[in-house]
């Protein structure tokens, strides 16, 4: 009976815990987060307000979005968004697949074990037989095996590892990106669809009194008080508004297909707004921390993880400059017939480490060096432009928040003047003071000064919705 040597079994299974326990040493450099490229407040001057920062106020990335876009059919309308969006949906399987992709990473830093059986069973003919007589061999074999398992003395596969799960967890990030734009995204399109509606409302308001209008002027010049001019002239006016009411009916059902689009499906109808007016859809967001808040948005930690994979493979790539030794081993049960199997003296097994040393490869480890050094200061660059961007992003949306509010103030005052002028125009002129052109100016311009006014609320609104996306805001 064969006894397996008590030494060589030690010797065996001391190389495999050796690997496993320096499988967690790499050859990558220490990493360290690159400099903020960006100053550490945000921009000052005339179009900003400058904000003071509480001491227990927290960053955008901690408050949910249900606690800032508070209107309820909003909300709904965004949990229809999260469920059922393609490009959300898409991203939540990059990450599945990405996952995916690490775990077979990983399990090559363990012994993949193979359970085997065979049977080889083969006839000699008399004239190859040693006996000069045709013969049938059996043999039949059952055992464990490891095959080319490479022990990781180096690190080259827990590099190669860890670039994987930063790669994985890069597309974490890269999805609650998704899900913030897609969120404010859908908030954008629901307020211009009111906006929209709101615009339609007063175009047809509008119609009204001018038809109305028209029919006055109409029975006057029938009877010869009034002239061709004033009746043409008010004419126009109704054509404008007939005009406008079907651009802003086209504008609304583009609108709609728009938010579908987003949501991934048709939106109940009880769930779409009336108008823009009488909706409060969003919190007031403070805004007065520091730039350093921008490390925390997902696109820029995406980034973040993208660079310190990119750092893992500069390990692999050292590792590649020394030797790799793999190990093949099998233990089992052997024997020239089937029930000999598992009989005493039947124990097999064989153990074949392999050492192979790069000696001359013109270059080609050297310049996988190169490549992985370069890739590195890439993800740097990229990380670098990644933060110049969103502070770019925060100081666009904080210059426009600085003087919305001016803006609004001042379009609501313009509004309430004109239709004063409109009124005291119309009164003049039903008193023949005044010749009907006056009226169809001063109508005009109210006109436009209440699309005007419905357009900076919508964007005071879209402001806060922006504000609230470039600073990371939470995607819970």
């Amino acid at each position: 009976m064969t006894i397996l040597n008590a030494p060589t079994i030690t010797r065996v299974w001391s190389a495999t815990l050796l690997a496993v326990v320096l499988g967690g040493c790499t050859m990558a450099s220490s990493y360290t987060r690159p400099d903020m490229p960006m100053a550490v407040t945000w921009p000052s001057g005339e179009a900003y307000k400058t904000e003071t920062a509480k001491a227990d106020q927290k960053s955008l990335a901690e408050v949910p979005w249900r606690e800032f876009f508070v209107e309820p059919r909003l909300q709904k309308v965004i949990e229809l968004a999260l469920a059922n969006n393609r490009d959300l949906r898409v991203a939540a399987l990059t990450i599945e697949k990405t996952r995916a992709q690490y775990r077979i990473q990983r399990a090559d830093l363990l012994p993949t074990v193979n359970g085997t059986a065979g049977a080889t069973i083969q006839r000699t003919p008399a004239d190859l037989s040693s006996n000069g007589q045709a013969r049938i061999s059996e043999q039949y074999n059952v055992g464990l095996g490891v095959s080319n398992y490479e022990l990781d003395l180096f690190g080259r596969l827990q590099s190669l590892k860890d670039q994987a799960l930063e790669q994985y967890l890069a597309t974490e990030e890269a999805q609650k990106s998704a899900q913030i734009s897609l969120i404010a995204e859908v908030a954008n399109a629901w307020l211009t669809l009111a906006a929209d509606r709101e615009r339609l409302k007063i175009a047809r308001d509008t119609l009204a009194s001018q038809q109305d209008y028209y029919q006055l002027i109409k029975h006057r010049y029938d009877a010869g008080i009034t002239s061709a001019l004033d009746l043409h002239q008010a004419q126009t006016a109704v054509d404008t508004a007939r005009v406008d009411i079907a651009r802003y009916t086209t504008l609304l059902a583009q609108d709609q297909n728009a938010l579908g689009l987003l949501v991934g499906k048709a939106v109940p109808a009880e769930l779409l707004p009336v108008e823009l007016g009488a909706i409060t859809a969003l919190q007031e967001v403070p805004v007065g921390l520091q730039s350093d808040v921008l490390l925390k948005r997902p696109d820029i930690l995406a980034a973040e993880h993208r660079l310190k994979g990119a750092n893992a493979n500069i390990g692999a790539a050292r590792a590649a400059f020394f030797p790799r030794i793999g190990l093949s081993a099998s233990f089992g049960t052997a024997s020239a017939d089937l029930s000999g199997l598992f009989q005493p003296g039947s124990l097999a097994w064989n153990f074949m480490p392999q050492i192979s040393v790069p000696l001359f490869d013109t270059g080609r480890n050297i310049a996988g060096l190169d490549v992985s050094k370069a890739e590195r200061e890439m993800a740097v660059a990229q990380y670098e432009k990644a933060i110049q961007s969103a502070f770019r992003e925060v100081a666009d949306a904080l210059a426009q928040r600085g003087t919305i509010n001016d803006q609004l103030t001042a379009q609501q005052s313009l509004t309430d003047a004109t239709a004063e002028s409109h009124r005291l125009s119309q009164a003049r002129y039903d008193k023949g003071i005044d010749s009907y052109l006056n009226v169809i100016v001063a109508q005009r311009a109210l006109y436009v000064a209440q699309q005007n006014l419905i357009t900076v609320r919508l964007a005071r609104l879209n402001n806060q919705t922006t504000t609230y996306k470039v600073l990371g805001g939470g995607a819970s």
